[in-house]
C-alpha cells in the first residue's frame, strides 16, 4: 500500500490505482483500495475512515484522492462539483478524430441489472447530464484503415463509466473495452494484443481542504508513454 501512496498529511491521501484493482467493492475476497487503506491507517494506529470522492473503474490505472476525515470529504466533494477538484485523463481510442479537440454533451442512464450505462434522451427517468473535453495528442496507423489515437480527456461531470461510454457513442471507443467497444475497435484490440482498457487517470488537480491550496499531482510522463506501448506495435504519426 505505501507504494501506491503519492501524498498524505492530516487531512487527506492522494493513491495511484493499479489497473485490475476495485476503487471499492461489497465482494468477499476481494481486494480493493478503500480496504487497503483502512487496513493501512489501522495499523499505523489511526481512525479508520475513509472517505471516497471519486473512484476509477476496475480496468482503470490512475489516480485517486481519499479524505480521512469527514470535514475534509465534504469539502472535497464540494470541489468536485464548483470544479476545484478537476481529473485529466489519457485514453487509446478505435480511429482517428477528424478534429483536433472537441467537447461531449450527452445524458446518461444507468442500467443497476446490468452494470451497464448509455445514452439516452435528457427526458427520460434517471437520464443525468455528461459532460467531458477531448484533445487529439497522436495518432497511430497499424496498417491500411486501421489506425488509432492517444487523447487526453477532461471531465467536468463524474458518471458510471462516463468516458467509456461517451466516447464510444461518438464513434471512437476505447481499445481493450470488452463492454462499450464496436466490433472494429475489439478487433483491432485483439490485433494489437489489447486486452486492458486503455484509460489512465494520469493527472488530479484540487484544493487542500484546510488550507486552500491549490493542489496538483500527475503520473510521470512516461506513463502515457508506456499507455502507447502496450500494444506491442511500431507507432507512426499520420
Amino acid at each position: 500500500m505505501d507504494k501506491m501512496i503519492l501524498y498524505e498529511d492530516n487531512a487527506l491521501l492522494v493513491v495511484h490505482k493499479p489497473a485490475g484493482i476495485a476503487t471499492e467493492t461489497a465482494k468477499i475476497g476481494q481486494a480493493d483500495i478503500v480496504s487497503e487503506l483502512r487496513n493501512y491507517r489501522k495499523k499505523k494506529g489511526e481512525d479508520t475512515y475513509i472517505g471516497v470522492i471519486h473512484r476509477l473503474d476496475q480496468p482503470v490505472e490512475g489516480l485517486l484522492v481519499f479524505a480521512k476525515n469527514q470535514n475534509a470529504a465534504q469539502k472535497l466533494s464540494a470541489g468536485l462539483q464548483n470544479g476545484s477538484l478537476s481529473k485529466r485523463y489519457a485514453a487509446l481510442v478505435a480511429g482517428v478524430p477528424r478534429a483536433s479537440e472537441g467537447s461531449l454533451s450527452d445524458y446518461l442512464l444507468k442500467d443497476g441489472r446490468t452494470n451497464l450505462s448509455k445514452v439516452v434522451s435528457k427526458d427520460l427517468k434517471g437520464a443525468k447530464e455528461a459532460r467531458l473535453y477531448w484533445k487529439l495528442l497522436e495518432s497511430f496507423e497499424v496498417q491500411e484503415g486501421r489506425a488509432y489515437s492517444l487523447v487526453e480527456i477532461e471531465l467536468f461531470t463524474g458518471r458510471h463509466h462516463q468516458i467509456r461510454v461517451q466516447m464510444s457513442h461518438a464513434g471512437f471507443p476505447l481499445l481493450g473495452d470488452a463492454k462499450y467497444g464496436t466490433e472494429y475497435s475489439k478487433e483491432l484490440s485483439k490485433q494489437l494484443g489489447r486486452n486492458n482498457t486503455a484509460l489512465l487517470a494520469d493527472r488530479l488537480t484540487l484544493r487542500h481542504p484546510v488550507t486552500g491550496k491549490k493542489m496538483e499531482f500527475a503520473l510521470d510522463t512516461n506513463k502515457i508513454l508506456l499507455l502507447t506501448q502496450k500494444t506491442g506495435t511500431n507507432k507512426q504519426n499520420l
